[in-house]
């Protein structure tokens, strides 16, 4: 029997592989953007109890109408932006189910996606199954800004939808004012759809503002807007977000997530819907994290790594250029193996597998398991 693979090329990702090197190796894994700490009592104790008190059958297909009601809420206020939780957002099985499924919603095949890179590793598999044609534009490798002039090039008759990512993985970089008007430019009068994904909305960093498309009536009615709990209440294996968007394009997204998950985990939707009353933990989170970035830096500043700049995310991106000729995913694994600490490299983000001497630590950690991992940094 000859099965033909729909992606012949993919293979287990980086994630998977440097998190089952460090695990072999007893090193410190800064790979996979994970925290290493307990999420809030008040998280498990809801789940818990919604557990005990029999919500374990399945969820309304678009998600628990409390939860959707207090998301709508949370976005007005966060956003200034009103949408309707009966039928502009749907409960998802985590952001990249999200993606997954706009993308799947969206493309046809033979129709083009733009990718600014360094990109998130789901995207390009997902446009493939699509039978779709990515166009790839890279983000300038000094500062992280996207050249809206080579987007401007690539737009075509045949662009179906445009992927941004704001705050950045894996640079950190964030998506300014200037940036989503520059896009809305791009797009008006056209069909041209926006996927936004803004899983780290609230790990945003120095009282910047996080620019949604949410903010820009003409970016919000062409957008799929993607949000994750796991990121803001640091429960990533629990597999929750959701999406909003307006009420045509959700119509033709549900079509498909009833298929594709049907509905999501209502213990762990119950619980997001107690614990999105408790405004400051989302609130307060870039400050949060902003102290981990601050407490990370100081401690590398004592390696020969150069730190570049981090405006959201949980992630750091280093360079070991003067430290090392060899290829990242090479001296990533060497890392790793020799001094105890896996990162990931930075080429495996790019199509064509672009080598700046760049790595990413995660820094969502205790900040002993940082103290730790410097530790052993300094001795490379």
């Amino acid at each position: 029997m000859q099965l033909f693979s729909k992606l012949p090329d993919v293979k287990t990702t980086i994630f998977t592989q440097m998190s089952a090197l460090a695990k072999e190796y007893g090193a410190i894994n800064l790979s996979q953007g994970f925290p290493d700490f307990s999420p809030h009592p008040k998280l498990i104790e809801a789940k818990c109890k919604a557990m005990k008190q029999g919500a374990n059958q399945y969820a309304p297909m678009q998600g628990y109408m409390p939860l959707r009601e207090k998301i709508a809420e949370k976005i007005q206020e966060s956003y200034d932006f009103t949408c309707n939780p009966q039928t502009e957002i749907t409960i998802t099985a985590g952001a990249t189910q999200a993606i997954f499924t706009a993308i799947l919603t969206l493309l046809n095949p033979d129709e083009e996606a733009i990718l600014i890179e360094p990109v998130y590793d789901s995207y390009l598999p997902a446009i493939r199954l699509c039978k779709g044609i990515p166009k790839f534009v890279e983000l300038n490798p000094q500062d992280f800004s996207i050249p809206w002039g080579q987007v401007k090039k690539l737009i075509s008759k045949k662009t179906k939808l445009i992927l941004i990512n704001s705050p950045h993985n894996p640079t950190g970089s964030t998506l300014k004012k200037k940036d989503l008007q520059e896009l809305e430019k791009l797009t008006k009068g056209t069909d041209i759809f926006i996927i936004s994904d803004e899983v780290y909305e609230h790990i945003i960093f120095d009282s910047q503002p996080h620019e949604s498309v949410l903010r820009y009536p003409e970016l919000a009615k062409r957008s799929f807007a993607i949000f994750s709990f796991g990121k803001t209440y640091h429960v990533t294996g629990w597999k929750v977000g959701y999406v909003v968007a307006p009420e045509n394009l959700m119509n033709e997204f549900r079509k498909v997530h009833q298929y594709n998950v049907f509905c999501v985990n209502l213990p762990a939707q119950i619980a997001f819907y107690e614990i999105l009353k408790e405004k400051s933990l989302y609130q307060e989170l870039g400050e949060f994290y902003q102290q981990k970035r601050d407490f990370f830096q100081k401690l590398l500043q004592s390696t020969r790594f150069e730190l570049k700049k981090v405006e959201g995310t949980y992630f750091q991106l280093v360079s070991y250029a003067q430290i090392s000729e060899e290829k990242d995913t090479d001296f990533a694994i060497r890392m790793t193996k020799e001094f105890g600490v896996a990162p990931i490299p930075l080429s495996v983000f790019y199509s064509k597998q672009n080598d700046y001497n760049l790595l990413r630590f995660c820094f969502a950690k205790e900040n002993t398991t940082l103290e730790k991992a410097v530790e052993k940094l300094i001795k490379i």
